[in-house]
């Protein structure tokens, strides 16, 4: 999803909260926590101002932790799989047990081995969705889109876009390649190289979110790599031709994940905050927010959410496509530097 993430709806930290909330809340987030149809259930029903910042990417997101005082920020969004990151650097505070319904949740995406460190967790799972292939219907052959080599067979030169993130992209490569993403390595990340190369050489463009959106939905481009239901299930009811899928070789799994910031002053507001997003009617808002739509992690949404929106998230084929999706990378600190030089090589190519 980074989960993914230069979007048009960002609220940024004013200091300008209206003297009618009791108190604020600030939250460093990802574009779809922006939206007020998610914050004002909770604002009214606590009297406080959630002040939200968006940040893109892990490393800005942590980076913008350790340049600011204890207390500045209350709660965070993170990829799920950087949550040990975080931990490590004393960046998250525990979560109080009970904080969020875990035993409601899709068990493949509790992901306790990553939010949970030495025993203790630091952060719940709220949406999940796949970086895999998305392109318009009308003007590619949609069979040729249940194989990622599809995008290296030359069918389609000049017509697909690359999502701009290196993780999620070098993933897809590698799977394509034969590379679990368990296994990238420097080495295999090396091995990349080439492929990567040739993708960039048969696409039009490396672009974010917003500029991925704006391209398939104008035909700019026609296949997105990348992509998925939390680019086009947004754009569905403009241009129901958009369309998504996961291909034979697998898809990315991405899983957001809110935590409380260690050093908040207010912890037990921060708690209530991430028990709201983790609950029935949060889940049914985050999941269908203005910027993104993705998946809830608490199965119990699906009560909440329309059989319309259940449909445009193909909430009945989760269980099988959880079955072919794979984690996200996480790279020890030289595969992950070797994997953004890559990355600038590629867009400097």
């Amino acid at each position: 999803m980074t989960f993914k993430h230069s979007c048009a709806l960002v609220a940024l930290m004013t200091g300008l909260a209206p003297a009618a909330y009791a108190e604020d809340l600030n939250a460093l987030i990802w574009c779809d926590h922006a939206d007020p149809e998610l914050l004002e259930p909770f604002e009214t029903a606590h009297d406080v101002r959630v002040n939200v910042k968006e940040y893109e990417g892990t490393a800005a997101g942590l980076t913008l932790l350790e340049q600011s005082r204890p207390g500045d920020w209350d709660v965070m969004v993170i990829d799920a799989v950087d949550v040990g990151r975080a931990v490590e650097r004393g960046l998250l505070a525990p979560l109080p047990e009970g904080t969020a319904p875990t035993n409601e949740y899709f068990p493949e995406v509790r992901l306790d081995d990553h939010v949970t460190i030495d025993g203790t967790t630091y952060a719940a799972v709220e949406k999940f969705g796949y970086n895999t292939i998305a392109y318009n219907k009308s003007a590619v052959d949609p069979a040729d889109m249940t194989s990622l080599a599809a995008l290296w067979s030359g069918k389609y030169d000049g017509r697909i876009a690359i999502y701009d993130y290196y993780l999620p992209v070098l993933g897809l490569v590698g799977l394509n390649a034969g590379v679990a993403t368990v296994d990238l390595d420097a080495s295999a990340v090396e091995s990349l190289r080439d492929p990567l190369m040739q993708l960039k050489a048969a696409s039009k463009q490396v672009s974010d979110v917003v500029g991925s959106q704006t391209a398939l939905a104008t035909g700019e481009v026609d296949v997105l790599i990348g992509g998925g239901e939390w680019l086009t299930a947004v754009l569905n009811a403009e241009n129901p031709d958009l369309d998504w899928t996961i291909p034979e070789e697998g898809g990315l799994l991405w899983a957001q994940s809110l935590a409380i910031v260690e050093g908040t002053e207010k912890p037990e507001l921060a708690a209530e905050f991430i028990k709201y997003v983790t609950s029935p009617e949060g889940q049914a808002r985050l999941a269908t927010s203005s910027c993104y739509w993705g998946m809830p992690a608490n199965k119990a949404a699906g009560d909440v959410l329309t059989e319309a929106q259940k449909g445009i998230l193909r909430w009945d084929d989760q269980a099988e496509y959880l079955t072919r999706a794979q984690l996200y990378p996480v790279p020890d600190a030289d595969t992950d530097a070797g994997m953004q030089d890559l990355w600038t090589d590629m867009l400097q190519n």
